[in-house]
């Protein structure tokens, strides 16, 4: 299957070794990865505060970019919620307040959105695997991000990857549904509350005794880790596809 890798910005800007690894990942798992070196942001941070306008121009970026693969990889709840949920509305909007809204961009979101998966539901849902091959013996904990449990509904699947993981111990995160207070720029606009909720989200990190926290979304991570930095825990934090990519040698 030939599979193309949207890395998004964060993991682009800041977190490379995340696209590093879900391309390790898949082509392990024998998928033809490619990466359409033309991609930019998937536009959700313009959408989110007010700028429909620059997000339609760039979500039509986007699905030029990747009209012609089989299969769009995403390693983020986060953006894959944002295109798969935002573009289609995008697509509604009346011509006379947004130029995305032409007959061409809405055929062009009816053909790629469907393509486009987020990492662990691609994994699960169409390749048909939970064991991946991954070797990783270390106290794991996860923290299903909002987007990933809210937006995209991806129920267990990233619990059932890491269970097959050989040499991992999956502990429970206590209260993990509850938001970890980032949220793009509601961090930005109202850091009390974002850090408030990041101190519920580091104390419950740190009561499961896990050497690492877990998630599909880097923005999530880099949040939490910063107050379990700050604190001292020694908890460090690591995308699911770095999880997943990891085959320490077996003993």
């Amino acid at each position: 299957m030939r599979v193309a890798l949207f890395v998004t910005c964060v993991n682009d800007a800041l977190f490379p070794g995340t696209g590093r690894a879900t391309v390790t990942l898949l082509r392990r798992l024998g998928c033809d990865v490619t990466f359409p070196t033309a991609q930019t942001c998937c536009g959700q941070m313009h959408l989110n505060t007010g700028y429909p306008e620059e997000g339609g121009r760039l979500a039509r970026h986007f699905t030029d970019v990747f009209a012609d693969c089989d299969a769009v990889v995403v390693p983020s709840g986060s953006c894959a919620a944002m295109i798969r949920e935002q573009y289609v509305r995008l697509a509604r909007v009346p011509a006379s307040t947004a130029s995305t809204a032409s007959t061409a961009f809405a055929e062009r979101v009816a053909e790629t959105v469907p393509r486009v998966h987020e990492l662990s539901e691609f994994l699960v849902d169409v390749l048909g695997v939970t064991d991946v091959g991954a070797y990783f013996p270390h106290r794991v904990t996860y923290h299903p991000t909002c987007h990933s449990l809210r937006g995209l509904r991806l129920g267990d699947r990233p619990v059932r990857l890491l269970e097959q993981v050989r040499g991992l111990d999956l502990v429970p995160l206590p209260a993990a549904d509850e938001c970890c207070g980032f949220g793009g720029t509601f961090a930005v606009k109202n850091p009390a509350v974002s850090a408030a909720m990041c101190a519920d989200k580091a104390r419950n990190v740190t009561a499961t005794g896990a050497e690492v926290l877990c998630a599909a979304d880097n923005s999530c991570l880099m949040h939490i880790g910063g107050a379990l930095g700050r604190q001292r825990t020694g908890v460090r934090t690591m995308h699911l596809a770095e999880i997943l990519a990891s085959t320490e040698a077996v003993r």
